[in-house]
């Protein structure tokens, strides 16, 4: 139901401040708390915390780091995998997370969320308030402050395209030449002045060209003066699918029959006219040690032909592979599928090193070797380190590799690799196999997933510093083509423009131009 039908309104006027500016120090108690992020292997001891309740307050704490030569940076909801935010030459930690407001601005005729906002939060919001959603991510307790710049996907991407494909525009506190700090609105208006700095925050990243306050979100063709005409409509309910294979089951054969079944389907079914786009799945592959692999896949249940969907999928993925397996299908509302999925875990303070690809085709047969071996063989013995295999391409792949910073549009796949453990004293350890595995897995171009052929570089917001490390990046093709692919000379120029003196940097950050 629409505003103007007795739906609700949350207008966007001047400066609302619930908490803030509040500053704290080392030796306050909250301090501990504000510094511990998602990652335990990495943790900021910054000189001030400051939690901001508005845009005027994040622009006032930006002036101060820059008055007081302080380095800042910003957290929403602390998942980033690197050490962005939590490293050792962190000054000024602002903390985005007391401004979560998520409604419908009328001026703008777009949905607006601030970065403090969670992913379940905007979700639930909007839904209840207006019968929409953006096409974002699983994890329903991500910042959606981090999860938009980097171009943020999900279980409707394949349907509707990445989240960045419905942002209309983007409120970011910059700093100028001078040292002067501001906040500028940008969006994709093509007669913006701004719209460059729009472009940047449809894939470019977080944390490179400024602090983002607000996100407004509109599908592009989008018209009418009703509010729930504005955004997709989510499915009512879903087929949500779980299946399990029992891994000590397996051969060297039938498990790489399965992952070639995979990839296959997906290289077959992710064009944007596909009937599959209504279908996203994730096959977790972890270490034997973990006893099972697992799918879980989601079907429009709003589809007559929901259910021959699915079946297809799951008879097209086990054809030949001769490993019996276990299936539950649920009908569920498709809100409950994203506040609370059936398989989840909570990975929050673990010890981390993660790494990251988009897959244009399946994986070859050496690349399955690979990963039998490594998931299988060896001394190394942890449950929780492997492959995750998400559903890519759909309406993804529709839009031109220009047209936003997310320049990876005609991949199926997105591979995330991740290892977790609790002990610091065995980083050395887990750090080492994760890096191995990825070196083998693209031994033969140079370590990295090159853009182009069968992958196509890797995923901004699984960011892996080693990428721009020689040592573990042989391919003499620099870590800014493996994310952002031809785009990147755009964005620096993007950077020159709106961040000329490198206030917002950290290890993967876009450079200024030589």
């Amino acid at each position: 139901m629409g505003a103007e039908q007795g739906g609700p309104v949350v207008t966007s006027t001047g400066d609302r401040t619930t908490v803030g500016p509040v500053t704290i120090r080392p030796g306050d108690p909250r301090y501990l708390e504000l510094t511990t992020a998602a990652n335990g292997r990495f943790r900021c001891r910054p000189r001030q915390v400051r939690v901001v309740g508005s845009t005027a307050q994040v622009v006032e704490a930006v002036q101060d780091a820059v008055r007081g030569g302080m380095r800042v940076v910003a957290r929403s909801g602390g998942h980033c995998l690197e050490d962005f935010v939590d490293s050792p030459d962190t000054g000024l930690l602002i903390d985005l997370s007391e401004l979560h407001a998520v409604g419908y601005d009328p001026g703008r005729r777009a949905f607006f969320a601030e970065p403090g906002a969670l992913l379940g939060d905007v979700y639930r919001t909007l839904l209840k308030g207006w019968g929409v959603t953006i096409p974002a991510g699983l994890e329903a307790g991500v910042g959606i402050g981090g999860h938009v710049p980097g171009g943020g996907y999900g279980p409707l991407t394949r349907r509707y395209g990445s989240v960045v494909d419905h942002l209309e525009a983007v409120e970011v506190v910059v700093v100028d030449r001078a040292g002067t700090a501001r906040a500028v609105v940008a969006s994709r208006d093509a007669a913006d002045p701004a719209r460059d700095l729009w472009w940047a925050h449809t894939g470019g990243g977080g944390g490179t060209f400024g602090i983002v306050t607000r996100y407004w979100f509109r599908t592009p063709g989008a018209v009418s003066a009703d509010p729930a005409a504005l955004l997709p409509t989510p499915p009512a309910a879903v087929l949500d699918s779980l299946v399990f294979w029992s891994w000590p089951d397996f051969t060297r054969e039938s498990f790489g029959r399965l992952l070639r079944n995979h990839g296959r389907w997906h290289e077959r079914n992710s064009g944007p006219d596909s009937p599959f786009t209504s279908l996203f799945s994730i096959l977790t592959v972890l270490r034997r040690e973990s006893g099972m692999i697992g799918l879980t896949t989601q079907v429009d249940a709003g589809r007559t032909d929901a259910p021959e969907l699915l079946e297809a999928y799951l008879t097209a993925l086990n054809e030949g592979v001769g490993v019996p397996y276990t299936h539950d299908v649920q009908t569920r509302p498709w809100l409950s599928t994203m506040l609370r999925p059936r398989m989840s875990g909570n990975v929050w303070g673990l010890r981390a090193k993660c790494k990251a690809a988009y897959l244009r085709r399946g994986y070859t047969g050496a690349q399955t070797e690979v990963i039998y071996r490594r998931l299988t063989g060896g001394d190394y013995r942890n449950p929780t380190a492997g492959v995750i295999l998400a559903a890519y391409g759909g309406r993804a792949s529709a839009v031109p590799p220009d047209a936003t910073a997310t320049a990876q549009r005609d991949s199926v796949l997105k591979a995330f690799y991740l290892n977790n453990w609790t002990d610091a004293a065995q980083d050395d350890t887990h750090v080492t196999w994760i890096r191995e595995f990825y070196r083998e897995l693209y031994a033969d171009t140079g370590g990295v997933p090159l853009p182009g052929g069968d992958s196509d570089g890797s995923y901004i917001n699984y960011p892996d510093t080693d990428l721009a490390d020689p040592r573990w990046n042989t391919s003499g093709t620099p870590w800014s083509t493996l994310y952002h692919k031809g785009n990147y000379p755009r964005l620096q120029q993007v950077k020159a423009r709106w961040d000329p003196l490198d206030v917002f940097r950290h290890g993967l950050s876009v450079r200024l131009p030589d």
